[in-house]
């Protein structure tokens, strides 16, 4: 028997997964992104409800996350982004067909004993066009290319790039310059095996269409998925205008408390009473991904109005003033992001959170949607 250590709970919204997928173009140009537990929203629950709406093709994290899919049930082509290491991973791209990504000349040499001449195996090539991380820079690409003819054990299928700034409107001449390096780099690769596919936009180049041009094949969304706009704050911000976020997260109130005028709340004393106040003590703290950062500067969604949090963020409770909502009970809903909100209310969103903390949406949903039990609707 499992056991529930928090009253907070994501909910994750699979039908919003779908039509953001949806909204990202033709399944069969796209291999959505479901690295570390679909941004954790749960690997499986989202790899399947992408399947079923036409997704071909994924990008996992790691071999292992590939192992999963295929234990249950997926036979679209599956590629693990960081490229494998050990002799276990290794063992998983054989027994689970997945695809590698090979990012340099010894991995290229490791791959060759995976795949036969009677079954190739197909890799990715990953390329370095200003990222550098991992990749094959354009001065190897001859040497590349020789070492992949010779290689009958071996099946070029894709190769692969990544945008560092494509979210960045500021920073277009780079992301062209990205752009520009990756079609000669890619072109070269094509020419050369001609059934190739190519793979360089990311979220932020899946909305901008106008950097598509005819250089790549295969988008790989990954946020935009999960309702997270990589153009938040930006002047291309309309670009994700219509995303939906998947995931919210709730707790209940414990107790209604009152503060008096003049005493402090919780530890440090950061906050005190100016006027007698009433307190919705809520079971939710940093232990739940709250950012104890956020205290002070917290709202959340109680009955369908907007509440401030006061006093510091605890490991498993946090503190809102309800003084104007002598309704408010213990075991009423509480809605850290999203809920159901009244007229000229809005719900709290990951991005409110992200911009308090000079931060991005992607690293609060990682960390939510790992530590709290999930629950889905579809």
């Amino acid at each position: 028997m499992s056991c529930l250590f928090t009253q907070a709970k994501c909910h994750v919204d699979l039908a919003a997964v779908r039509r953001n997928f949806a909204r990202c173009g033709k399944p069969e140009n796209l291999m959505p992104v479901v690295k570390s537990d679909a941004y954790g929203h749960g690997l499986l629950q989202v790899a399947h409800c992408l399947a079923l709406a036409g997704a071909t093709r994924f990008a996992v994290g790691y071999c292992d996350e590939g192992r999963l899919m295929r234990e249950h049930g997926h036979t679209e082509r599956i590629l693990p982004l960081m490229p494998p290491i050990s002799d276990d991973e290794w063992s998983l791209v054989r027994k689970y067909s997945l695809t590698p990504l090979v990012c340099s000349f010894e991995e290229l040499e490791r791959a060759r004993t995976v795949g036969t001449e009677a079954d190739p195996l197909p890799v990715a090539i990953k390329l370095e066009t200003g990222m550098h991380r991992l990749g094959f820079r354009q001065e190897t690409i001859p040497a590349l290319i020789d070492r992949l003819k010779s290689s009958p054990t071996l099946k070029p299928a894709m190769c692969v790039s990544h945008c560092s700034c494509a979210d960045m409107p500021e920073k277009q001449p780079h992301t062209a310059a990205q752009i520009c390096l990756f079609s000669e780099m890619a072109g070269t690769l094509l020419s050369a095996f001609p059934d190739i596919e190519r793979s360089l936009f990311n979220s932020a180049g899946t909305l901008e269409t106008e950097f598509r041009c005819n250089i790549c094949d295969i988008a790989r969304p990954g946020i935009i998925l999960y309702g997270g706009n990589p153009f938040a704050g930006t002047q291309q911000e309309r670009l994700g205008s219509q995303l939906e976020w998947a995931m919210s997260l709730s707790s209940v109130v414990l107790q209604v408390t009152e503060l008096r005028k003049g005493e402090a709340v919780s530890y440090g004393q950061t906050y005190v009473a100016q006027k007698d106040m009433r307190l919705a003590v809520v079971g939710a703290g940093y232990a739940n991904g709250v950012p104890r950062a956020l205290s002070n500067n917290l709202s959340a969604l109680i009955r369908g109005r907007r509440v401030h949090e006061v006093g510091r963020v605890c490991m498993n409770m946090m503190m809102f003033d309800v003084t104007d909502m002598p309704e408010v009970r213990a075991g009423d809903t509480v809605w850290l992001w999203g809920g159901d909100a009244l007229p000229g209310e809005s719900p709290v969103t990951p991005q409110e959170w992200a911009d308090a903390l000079g931060t991005i949406s992607y690293e609060l949903l990682c960390i939510v949607g790992s530590i709290n039990a999930r629950v889905y609707t579809s």
